[in-house]
């Protein structure tokens, strides 16, 4: 097993959804078929170990993502790739899904949940071995072992949110899909998974591709963030250069909604606005309508993404060098 490949390659992926009327409507009130983009050629690659963060407002196709990595959906077009797993098998990939009330099923025990990964997958033997496992797996997320024989609603969000972590370590995964693990949960709560989850990634090795609203959430838990907007990939950069110095105006916008506790009254550029529907987006940059760097090309032409130093960026305005003519974030 190569350290160097990656253990997920994202090649130019496109997805598309047909939200059309039904056949008899479209008939009778003359109206086509329509088709939304929710993915428009996304490409990246996730390092072994390492964490991958999608941010993003809703409806930018980030969840999308996550599902067609862990095909829930099929590509519309493109191709995603995994590495090689331990011992040469296909690479193991499970979710952790954002909402932990509706995605534990009500009606069976927390052991249960837990143990049907393990006997499908058949990797223990006897139910006495897959009970000390389920027990071992409620102990890795700060459970106790009794909780085996309660059911979901007699936990409280965080504590569901561990049994899903735990359902998702029962099948020994190399890959985590996270589609907003924490954004059901307290403030407080989430911190406590947050640091779970990078405890588990220190112990087990654990990939993380992590999909977020927030960028405050997914800061400290990510190498490597890609920041979408409907549908397309418009900067991808190591964390730390993404915070410290954010090239695309969409980018920025997102990091000026941060609360800082240092400066709480801070003046910050207010964006006028919502996001274009997917099923009209605009000519060019889709981001232009919102954008206070917006010139003719903009509104004509879509960019490309292009290198600047260790970012990726889509943004005619920094190609053309006229993006500090916008405040940074902060």
């Amino acid at each position: 097993m190569d350290a160097a490949t990656p253990i997920l390659s994202v090649e130019n992926v496109s997805k598309e959804f047909d939200v059309s009327a039904p056949w008899l409507n479209r008939v009778l009130e003359g109206k086509p078929k329509m088709f939304v983009r929710a993915v428009d050629e996304v490409s990246f690659s996730v390092p072994r170990g390492s964490c991958f963060s999608i941010v993003g407002e809703s409806g930018c196709g980030k969840s999308t993502v996550a599902r067609l990595v862990t095909g829930l959906y099929s590509c519309s077009a493109g191709d995603i790739h995994f590495g090689e797993g331990q011992g040469g098998r296909p690479v193991r990939v499970q979710m952790i899904f954002q909402d932990p009330h509706s995605s534990l099923n009500p009606r069976w025990r927390v052991g249960n949940i837990i143990a049907e990964p393990i006997r499908e997958m058949k990797l223990r033997t006897g139910e006495a071995q897959i009970r000390a496992r389920v027990e071992e797996l409620l102990a890795t997320v700060g459970l106790a072992a009794d909780d085996a024989d309660k059911f979901p609603h007699e936990f409280s969000g965080g504590q569901r949110q561990r049994v899903s972590i735990a359902r998702a370590l029962a099948s020994e995964p190399e890959l985590l899909v996270c589609d907003e693990p924490t954004s059901a949960l307290d403030v407080s709560v989430q911190a406590q998974i947050l640091n779970l989850m990078r405890r588990l990634q220190d112990e087990l090795g654990l990939t993380y591709l992590f999909i977020s609203h927030n960028l405050s959430v997914v800061r400290h838990m990510s190498d490597t963030i890609a920041v979408m907007y409907l549908g397309r990939i418009v900067e991808m950069a190591p964390a730390e250069t993404l915070f410290n110095a954010p090239q695309h105006p969409y980018s920025r916008l997102l990091l000026g909604t941060i609360p800082d506790i240092h400066a709480p009254k801070r003046e910050r550029e207010l964006q006028s606005g919502e996001p274009p529907s997917p099923l009209n987006p605009p000519a060019g940059c889709t981001f232009n309508p919102r954008c206070p760097l917006a010139n003719d090309r903009c509104r004509r032409d879509l960019p490309n993404l292009f290198a600047v130093g260790e970012t990726s960026v889509r943004c005619h305005a920094v190609e053309e060098g006229r993006a500090q003519e916008m405040p940074s974030a902060g």
